[in-house]
């Protein structure tokens, strides 16, 4: 009779996630089949002992009995085949129990494959990396509406070259076409891993690297006038712009980092918080121009600094990322009324600052710090750590500057 077993495969050198699978053995042959579920070491330890209950987490603790749920749901569909092979009478092999099991997978064509493996993510909690996916699958789901559907045995590099034709013919550039292709290479090589089909390596003649950005930074002459516009009678104007100043008064701080400041992270003069994206911790020392904006509003109902997060109850990067959209939207459009020569968007003020600290001699090794960069290896090598002091002196010279 055949087994299946669960397995883990730690991540190379001990760091990062692993990754699960499992092994059907059969009359002495072996197969392995890769669902794609990824994570930890130490989580793996804690679905083994059933610890789960001691994890302080919720969220960390939903996730890994999300994990655990679907492992277990696999299993039953293994025992489910085996039985059925067992009481037919006839002989079978390891290699049927797999292709049986991968069969029931709802896995018709790659847009379905897609959206399997983004329900997947949503399921274990891996919500941004199924956010990134979902922008890929509405992109290549409006190709496939004027191509057809596509089979995961018809993803050859024809097709991703009449995919990477149809993105410029909309007017992509070519880090937004690379972004969309590295994505799709991601998926496909999942699709390959679980064994649904075989590499036919269909990116190797399309573009997956990564330009130099376009610049995207203002004067500070611009600034200035972002910063004196009148919008008293246009509240949500008047609110997307301060969220820009904000963002450009505190080193060009992301938006995501912007909606998840709470106020316990303002103490004694310093703004403390982690980089959702690195969870790199930065300090900002904090400037009268931060605390005029905080106080145009009213965040008396809630423990975040700033009004993007409005309702505790309800999602919280849902209310992130529709504040998000609202704010560029009326960015673009404070950037076309002041006749800016690069479309207004909050990323703008990010760039800005560096930009214009650059300006200022500020050297790269601070910059770097300030922003909070992870790429700076050599910078960060180099200098091991730098004094806060010159940071906050920078940040207070650009922002005097206006």
């Amino acid at each position: 009779m055949a087994t299946v077993k669960v397995k883990f495969r730690p991540s190379a050198g001990g760091f990062g996630e692993g990754a699960v699978f499992y092994r059907i053995i059969h009359d002495r042959v072996v197969r392995q089949v890769t669902p794609g579920y990824r994570l930890s070491s130490s989580d793996w330890e804690f679905l083994q002992s059933d610890q789960l209950t001691e994890l302080n987490s919720g969220k960390h603790k939903r996730v890994l009995l999300s994990l655990k749920r679907q492992i277990s749901d696999d299993l039953f569909k293994f025992n489910k085949i085996i039985a059925g092979f067992e009481s037919s009478g006839e002989p079978y092999t390891a290699d049927d129990v797999l292709s049986s099991f991968m069969s029931k997978e709802s896995h018709g064509d790659f847009i379905s494959f897609i959206r399997d493996i983004i329900y997947q993510l949503k399921h274990v909690g891996r919500v941004r990396t199924a956010e990134t996916y979902s922008t890929t699958l509405n992109s290549f789901s409006r190709f496939c509406s004027i191509r057809g559907d596509v089979d995961l045995d018809e993803v050859d590099g024809a097709l991703m070259m009449e995919y990477e034709n149809y993105l410029k013919s909309n007017g992509l550039i070519p880090n937004t076409i690379s972004f969309y292709m590295r994505n799709l290479r991601a998926l496909y090589n999942r699709a390959v891993e679980k064994g649904i089909t075989v590499q036919r390596n269909p990116f190797k003649h399309v573009y997956t690297g990564v330009d130099k950005t376009v610049k995207r930074a203002l004067s500070i002459k611009m600034i200035r006038k972002i910063r004196d516009m009148d919008l008293t009678l246009l509240p949500s104007m008047d609110y997307a712009r301060d969220m820009f100043m904000f963002s450009f008064y505190t080193r060009g701080m992301s938006f995501v980092d912007m909606a998840y400041l709470k106020k316990k992270n303002l103490q004694n003069g310093i703004l403390a918080y982690r980089r959702q994206k690195t969870n790199q911790q930065l300090f900002i020392k904090w400037e009268k121009p931060m605390q005029d904006i905080i106080d145009k509003y009213d965040t008396s109902g809630t423990p975040y600094l700033l009004p993007i997060v409005k309702d505790v109850n309800s999602d919280i990067r849902r209310q992130y990322r529709n504040a998000c959209h609202l704010v560029n939207v009326k960015l673009k459009k404070i950037g076309v009324d002041l006749g800016l020569p690069i479309v207004l968007t909050s990323y703008v003020a990010r760039h800005t600052w560096a930009s214009i600290a650059h300006s200022k001699n500020v050297s790269l090794s601070v910059i770097s710090e300030a922003m909070g960069h992870d790429s700076e290896n050599t910078t960060r090598i180099y200098l091991a750590s730098l004094d806060m002091s010159v940071i906050d002196k920078a940040n207070k010279m650009i922002i005097k500057s206006l």
